[in-house]
């Protein structure tokens, strides 16, 4: 049954991101061909080349960070964009109220389901927004509206953070103990570098999550063998009810 749904949703999540990418190269395409306003090869590379140059490692980071939490989701996330802000914080707090693991078959079942209905509702309300946006744009230009959405994304991720940070450490059939202090050797060293004047991360945000992956990939084994993370087997009795496979 898991080889069957994995093989079906990653078919048909291949079959929705090609569709998507028809669209994408298709509209332009067919505009530039009605209007005779088709820009050559030699212009597309020379002013798009600069922007892959920039943004193709950011979107190698993101596929590689994101893709373990969101799983199958990782298809519609990518293709309707607003990962960081919108889909991933939606799939991790699918996750946490059900209950599930991420990796697991029910975690990515929630994860894209989660996603699923935040890209629904991101289309409805960008469909509302484009009705109502000259009658609000009164209210949106205001300064206090302007200030305070400019906390609204650190409040999102402090409150996903404190959560995953005070969680149980539940990985699959075990607890992981002390599991918060790998991420110290990459704070500390990001921050190092960020705050020496050696590269400023916020040039390149993507840049700064892959090089903390690299971090706790390799510290991560080192805690764990020192005896600083532990990893303790759940007992399956004593399990939440949610957690327990049915067997038949």
């Amino acid at each position: 049954m898991k080889n069957d749904y994995m093989t079906k949703i990653h078919r048909i999540g291949r079959i929705g991101v090609f569709i998507g990418l028809c669209f994408m190269f298709g509209i332009p395409t067919v505009i530039g061909l009605v209007y005779d306003e088709m820009p050559s090869i030699s212009d597309i590379f020379r002013v798009g080349g600069g922007l892959f140059a920039v943004f193709a490692p950011i979107a190698i980071v993101e596929f590689l960070s994101y893709t373990p939490i969101l799983g199958s989701a990782g298809y519609i996330s990518f293709l309707t964009g607003n990962v960081l802000n919108l889909k991933l914080p939606c799939a991790i707090s699918a996750m946490e109220q059900a209950g599930a693991q991420q990796g697991t078959e029910k975690g990515d079942t929630i994860s894209a389901m989660a996603v699923a209905a935040s890209s629904m509702m991101t289309t409805a309300v960008i469909a509302l927004g484009v009705v109502l946006l000259v009658p609000l744009q009164p209210i949106l230009t205001l300064p206090a509206v302007k200030t305070a959405t400019t906390y609204m994304l650190p409040a999102m991720f402090g409150a996903l953070f404190l959560g995953m940070f005070v969680s149980s450490g539940r990985a699959g059939n075990y607890t992981v103990k002390g599991k918060n202090w790998v991420i110290v050797p990459a704070l500390v060293i990001i921050s190092a570098i960020h705050f020496s004047g050696l590269y400023d991360f916020s040039r390149n945000s993507g840049l700064a999550i892959f090089l903390g992956i690299l971090i706790i990939c390799a510290t991560a084994p080192i805690f764990l063998k020192l005896g600083i993370i532990k990893m303790k087997p759940i007992d399956n009795n004593s399990a939440p009810i949610h957690d327990k496979v049915k067997t038949n």
